[in-house]
């Protein structure tokens, strides 16, 4: 019978007979209720060519209901986008419309940047 090896966590070496490997386990994060997330909404210019996006972060949860949200909004802003590391990339100057639709979907929702 072949162990799995792929979850072991800080391998060593140990002549200890009574040694037991650390196991990684993965962790099963559930979304978070609307009400219970603080999402922040920023403008980002940084590294993008002079060209604006608006920034989503904050999002607590799994990143299924991350893509449905991210869809949800470029889909009412009619612009593309891109999530990644939990963060929504709106294309463009949406600060104030992306504010009002996650407050309508029961977001807490704070700008930030001098908005």
């Amino acid at each position: 019978m072949k162990k799995k090896k792929k979850n072991r966590v800080n391998v060593v070496y140990s002549t200890n007979p009574d040694f037991q490997f650390e196991e990684a386990h993965e962790a099963i994060n559930e979304t978070l209720l609307p009400a219970q997330q603080q999402l922040y909404i920023s403008l980002d210019r940084k590294n993008r060519g002079g060209k604006e996006v608006t920034l989503v972060e904050g999002f607590v949860g799994l990143d299924e209901d991350l893509k449905i949200l991210a869809k949800t909004l470029k889909s009412k802003c009619g612009v593309g986008g891109s999530m990644k590391n939990s963060e929504i990339m709106i294309q463009g100057n949406f600060v104030e419309k992306v504010y009002l639709l996650l407050t309508d979907m029961g977001y807490k929702v704070k700008k930030k940047g001098g908005y």
